[in-house]
């Protein structure tokens, strides 16, 4: 259940999409931030993620590559993206910044980014340093919104 309050924008890791939807990326190495918890976390990690008490995916994607189910990452992109019109979604991998940024950029293509554009759009609006290799820039060029 959600309690329709949003991320604040202003908090870090938020990230305000050009559609005005909110999502939060974050590292799991650092605590959890205070304040409000997500309705729903998706999660980039080799290893299942450990347990939160909020509702979760596991996307497995190992550090450094690409989601091991390609068209699994994409469905759970999808409904990250549909669900931030009314919930709290929260990304996150280990460091915060490669396969977090790959996927906030997945979610700025789902948005109305384009392709080409969408790793520069996420690096200026979320971390200079989003998406770390290029394999992970040519998968989000190559990600489909429709």
């Amino acid at each position: 259940m959600t309690s329709h309050e949003t991320w604040d924008p202003a908090a870090p890791g938020v990230v305000t999409l050009p559609s005005g939807r909110l999502v939060r990326g974050r590292s799991l190495r650092l605590p959890v931030p205070d304040g409000v918890r997500p309705d729903i976390g998706v999660y980039l990690l080799g290893s299942p993620p450990d347990p939160v008490p909020w509702e979760s995916r596991w996307v497995r994607w190992p550090d450094f590559w690409l989601p091991r189910a390609g068209e699994d990452a994409r469905t759970t992109l999808r409904e990250a993206w549909e669900r931030s019109v009314h919930e709290r979604v929260e990304v996150a991998c280990s460091g915060g910044r490669g396969r977090t940024g790959t996927a906030l950029a997945c979610l700025a293509v789902l948005d109305g980014v384009p392709p080409g554009a969408a790793v520069r759009w996420v690096r200026e609006h979320y971390h200079p340093r989003a998406v770390e290799t290029p394999w992970q820039r040519r998968w989000v060029e190559g990600f489909v919104a429709g």
